[in-house]
């Protein structure tokens, strides 16, 4: 059944003429990335919150810059050297490949704020990151957050015994403290303006292939049902049209009903390594 169920999806995936790829945290498991699953996991990555008796929703949420900016920007500044220090795993490569070969008709929907698919090279306006991204900030000042720019270069310096930040950026238009430009938990005040261009474009490029009655693959990669959001679209778009599949990795939450796609029973590199049949040395 597995064997049945990749073979089905790589010649549907030959076959397409275009591609959506719909990521989770999932996607970056294989360069070496948490993906946050469950407090343990979230506290092993973290010890230093757990003392605090923290998890994930309490930490990722905006009050903390306000009430604690050194705290906030350990976490977010930590996360974000992070990524800054993560190479893409060869997954991404496959994907890039996969979609030159589509003549570039491909778009990106992910719920991940990571800028590894930026990184992997990808196209900048093909990437709809619904939740932002922490390589942009904002303001956390509430009547100062129209604005929203690239991050600075350079590192945010972390005393992880203590886990303070040393360093806190600050807004560049009023100088009060930054915040990353990210949806968190109880976020009344997340400026999605740059998320809502994104998804505009994809829903421009979308509706452009339903009227061309276009064959499309759409790769959902490590996206799990804690936050369904990305799971939630890739099932939404595989039934708008028959011509639309929705192929499903995922070594734990891989179930799609076989009337709109197919499950793929492995984690990011090792599926797409399956259904696209290619590696990398």
């Amino acid at each position: 059944m597995r064997n049945e169920q990749i073979n089905l999806a790589k010649q549907f995936i030959k076959d397409a003429d275009a591609v959506l790829i719909t990521a989770g945290a999932g996607m970056g498991v294989d360069s070496g990335l948490p993906d946050f699953r469950g407090n343990e996991g979230f506290w092993r990555e973290y010890p230093a919150i757990q003392h605090l008796g923290l998890d994930f929703e309490d930490i990722a949420n905006p009050k903390w810059f306000t009430v604690n900016p050194p705290l906030a920007w350990a976490f977010y500044g930590h996360r974000l050297n992070l990524y800054r220090d993560t190479t893409p795993h060869d997954g991404f490569k496959m994907l890039l490949d996969l979609v030159k070969e589509k003549n570039d008709d491909y778009f990106i929907v992910t719920s991940n704020v990571d800028g590894q698919f930026q990184k992997a090279g990808f196209d900048e306006d093909k990437i709809f990151e619904v939740h932002g991204s922490i390589h942009h900030f904002q303001c956390s000042e509430k009547d100062c957050k129209n604005e929203i720019w690239e991050a600075d270069k350079d590192s945010i310096e972390i005393d992880m015994d203590k886990f303070e930040a040393q360093t806190i950026p600050l807004c560049k238009k009023c100088g009060d403290i930054a915040r990353p430009n990210i949806l968190m938990f109880g976020d009344w005040d997340w400026n999605g303006d740059r998320s809502d261009r994104q998804e505009e474009r994809f829903y421009d490029w979308f509706e452009q292939l339903k009227i061309d009655g276009k064959k499309l693959a759409i790769i959902e990669i490590g996206a799990g049902t804690a936050i369904p959001t990305i799971r939630n679209y890739g099932e939404m778009f595989a039934k708008k049209s028959k011509k639309f599949k929705l192929i499903r990795i995922n070594p734990r939450d891989f179930y799609v009903s076989p009337y709109i796609g197919f499950s793929i029973v492995y984690g990011g590199l090792n599926g797409l390594q399956k259904v696209l049949d290619k590696k990398y040395k």
